[in-house]
């Protein structure tokens, strides 16, 4: 808890005592195992502690299995809805309760994690069990009226997803490359629209089970609907496999270059960060964001294929040496065209040192000839190159950078592309880690440039 930003904390704790509160019981609604006045005298315990213990396991069992990559989360969601649309607001966000306060966490702050997924989830259930209630769709359930089902069910669901999507996009407001502040009700929209589809499926799979379940078969037959849902949990995982394998891949390829140039060593994964929140301050999806950070990490694989020599060498590239140094973008795409999930950033690690004067390499393109992932990464390129130690020259101090930037926009680099890297480093800062040994020589004094001496020389 310590390392989070103060405002963090206080909207980690305003949600965890708002998942508390969700957890007592609503005046004139039944609670589990209590007598009340309405028509449904009580609600058992048992639905609520096998709800509970189904879903626990079923995500418990889903982490142990996917070995590879991160847990995709959330694909047990159908028994928690199953949960709204059987139980009463309390008793449903009992359900959800165990799965997400003892399930392990990846990555640290642990405890802050834990309590923001369980405080997340448990509102969002109580809601979702509430609307429905108050829309008749506990009668539509308990009578198999399946388009009065369907249709409270949908109520649900979506109140299900607005609180999922509000509850995440009041963290990442504030969170570093988060959604940009600029444009939150678009950003928020985008984390809406993107959640309600598989929200929906999972809403349909919940919807079933509880029909199953209200069914005079039971709860047995209720359990069926598992073997389905265990089949897209499968699915996912598998996706979530290739993703890590992609993963991996741009490592190794970025490894290799870090070992060939000790000195760039980090610029890599800086450039990828950068590029990052250029994409997301210009309101870019999910996806682009996830390609143009593929862009630029990847976008030095070519220098694979240029001697060590040169991207090290103290002084002055004679104009030999430097056509061989611009050879490297081409090298790139030679290396990474075959990579189909790359995508545009093919296109990036080609043309990522043209300008939009037509003065660039390696084919002299000009404005918007020039692919726009490929102006994104030109300019976090640069960046992190005048914020950086190399061989040739020495770290200059971030605002000096982004003046830099400011003064070759609209003739190197795109207005927009600098508009938005300056904006969302005013907002989250740059602070990036150590990654190469002061210079062994003395740094040729110039202006700063691409190897003849403009922004990010010999990038």
């Amino acid at each position: 808890m310590e390392a989070l930003p103060a405002r963090a904390r206080v909207y980690l704790v305003g949600v965890t005592l708002l998942g508390l509160c969700c957890l007592l019981p609503l005046p004139g609604v039944p609670r589990p195992g209590v007598l009340s006045s309405l028509p449904d005298p009580r609600v058992p315990w048992w639905p609520v502690v096998l709800l509970a213990a189904l879903y626990a396991g079923c995500e418990r069992l889903a982490r142990s299995r996917l070995v590879a990559g991160p847990h995709p989360g959330g694909a047990f969601h159908p028994v928690v809805l199953a949960g709204a649309f059987l139980l009463p607001p309390t008793a449903a966000a009992l359900v959800a309760l165990p799965g997400a306060l003892l399930l392990p966490v990846e990555h640290g702050p642990r405890l802050a994690r834990r309590l923001w997924r369980t405080g997340r989830l448990v509102v969002a259930v109580w809601a979702a069990s509430l609307v429905h209630l108050k829309t008749g769709g506990r009668d539509a359930v308990a009578h198999c009226d399946m388009p009065g089902a369907l249709a409270t069910a949908g109520v649900a669901v979506l109140a299900f997803c607005l609180v999922l999507t509000l509850l995440d996009g009041g963290v990442l407001v504030p969170a570093p490359g988060g959604l940009p502040r600029s444009r939150p009700v678009a950003a928020w929209w985008r984390l809406f629209l993107g959640s309600l589809v598989p929200l929906t499926v999972h809403g349909l799979a919940g919807l079933m089970m509880a029909l199953l379940w209200r069914s005079p078969y039971g709860p047995v037959a209720a359990l069926l609907v598992l073997l389905p849902m265990g089949v897209s949990w499968w699915a996912f995982a598998q996706y979530h496999r290739e993703r890590a394998a992609h993963q991996a891949t741009i490592r190794a390829l970025v490894q290799a270059v870090d070992i060939k140039d000790g000195y760039t060593r980090g610029h890599s994964e800086r450039v990828g960060r950068a590029s990052m929140l250029i994409a997301r301050e210009l309101g870019m999806d999910d996806e682009r964001v996830e390609t143009l950070r593929f862009a630029g990490i990847l976008h030095d694989v070519g220098k694979l294929g240029v001697p060590t020599r040169l991207l090290t060498k103290n002084g002055p590239l004679t104009p030999e040496e430097r056509r061989v140094i611009e050879l490297h973008p081409e090298y790139g795409h030679e290396m990474v065209r075959g990579i189909s999930f790359l995508g545009e950033a093919r296109a990036a690690v080609l043309h990522h040192h043209e300008r939009l004067d037509g003065t660039g390499y390696p084919y002299g393109l000009a404005g918007g000839q020039i692919p726009e992932s490929a102006r994104v990464v030109a300019v976090a390129d640069a960046f992190d190159a005048m914020t950086s130690t190399r061989s040739y020259s020495r770290a200059r101090p971030v605002p000096v950078a982004l003046e830099e930037l400011e003064r070759c926009a609209g003739t190197h680099f795109d207005p927009r592309m600098v508009k938005a890297l300056v904006t969302a480093i005013g907002r989250t800062g740059w602070h990036p880690a150590v990654t190469a040994d002061e210079p062994r020589r003395t740094a040729v004094p110039g202006p700063a440039g691409h190897v003849t001496g403009r922004p990010g020389a010999r990038r």
